[in-house]
């Protein structure tokens, strides 16, 4: 049964990784769907891998869709949002680029210059569902990707109640977390909680292109947290920081004072007031840290953390959470290391502070090296 509240057909420009996850999420939920991309090899993808059917390219026989989601790259989501506004009368359009306000002034613009009318405009909902993965393109997508993640959703104040309805409907299908913001809000939002983190991962990746393989051999945890999501697409990246630069620059003025203050102090670390500077600026991380919001987005608490040495062979950790489970302790979080030169791994087990011993005294009872 198709999902109430979303006008049918759905017709999905972009068949990337997110476009081409709506579609089988959409699809997996009853939604009869179809599919459009320049690409025809990623189109094609996306329709055998069952996001949906492949819209028929004389328009004259093809369905007249109810909703066009447009999953086009950034650069180019604004003309094909208004593309599908001219093309497509009565469908509601939304987009799901991840920086809003460019794609806004782009819908303004073409009603001022006579390319869109109020009431073609009025069909437009800017959202943005914060999902992804490292890997990009149709065959990484997932029908799951957006469960309970959020999703913005950006109406305009034309925007008409009904086109907000069916983009919310959308999110709530495919189980995000709906989350109203104007656009400006969103991308100053974006600017510090995506857009910054990608830049100092890839600052810092950047720096390990002539280190040793020796040095790199000495790398933990901390420089995996930090680096992971330096593997992001660049061409993607150009396009999200070009669109959002004003609000990217005003952080980055305020990481280089930080940065020109953390500079002055390493240059003479012995001097009066030095140490207490270098505190104070760790101090502020601790406490800019401890506002992140915490599992189930609730206020953030301090879990205990039960590490375990496990041997680097299939099934272990599987069996390590087996004994959790018959334990009957709660796995709020789960990190694994490997130790350098060692075929061991250390699972790191987040419990709640009070079934720690009660945990660690279980598995030590299962055989388990419990540091």
């Amino acid at each position: 049964m198709a999902p109430r509240g979303i006008p049918e057909p759905v017709l999905i420009r972009g068949t990337g990784l997110l476009g081409t996850s709506i579609g089988l999420g959409l699809r997996s939920a009853g939604a009869d769907t179809y599919l459009s991309d320049p690409s025809p090899s990623a189109q094609a993808v996306a329709v055998d891998i069952g996001a949906g059917q492949a819209f028929p390219g004389d328009l004259t026989a093809a369905p007249s869709p109810g909703v066009v989601v447009v999953a086009a790259p950034p650069d180019v989501a604004g003309q094909v949002v208004i593309d599908s506004l001219v093309r497509f009368p009565g469908a509601v359009v939304l987009d799901i680029a991840s920086v809003k306000g460019t794609i806004r002034r782009e819908v303004d613009a073409a009603v001022v210059g006579g390319q869109l009318t109020p009431a073609q405009a009025a069909r437009y909902v800017g959202t943005h569902p914060m999902a992804g993965r490292e890997r990009s393109g149709p065959v990484a997508a997932r029908g799951a990707l957006f469960t309970a993640a959020p999703w913005v959703v950006c109406s305009g104040g034309d925007t008409s109640p009904e086109a907000v309805s069916v983009a919310e409907e959308i999110a709530r299908v495919l189980g995000a977390t709906v989350h109203r913001m104007s656009a400006e809000d969103h991308d100053a939002s974006v600017a510090l909680i995506s857009h910054l983190p990608q830049i100092a991962a890839s600052l810092v990746s950047s720096r390990l292109q002539e280190t040793p393989a020796q040095s790199l051999a000495l790398s933990g945890n901390g420089l995996r947290d930090t680096t992971r999501i330096a593997a992001s697409d660049p061409q993607l990246w150009v396009q999200i920081l070009a669109a959002n630069a004003p609000d990217i620059l005003q952080i980055l003025y305020g990481v280089r004072e930080d940065l020109d203050r953390l500079i002055t102090t390493m240059e003479e670390p012995l001097a009066p007031g030095a140490r207490l500077d270098i505190a104070q600026l760790i101090a502020e991380g601790n406490a800019g840290h401890a506002r992140i919001p915490g599992k189930h987005g609730a206020p953030p608490q301090a879990f205990a953390v039960v590490t375990v040495i496990v041997d680097d062979t299939p099934g272990q950790i599987s069996a390590v959470l087996q004994d959790v489970g018959e334990a009957g302790v709660n796995v709020e979080d789960l990190r694994m290391d490997h130790s350098a030169g060692y075929e061991v791994g250390m699972l790191e087990i987040s419990v709640l502070p009070g079934r720690k011993q009660d945990l660690t005294d279980a598995l030590t009872a299962q055989g388990w090296k419990v540091v």
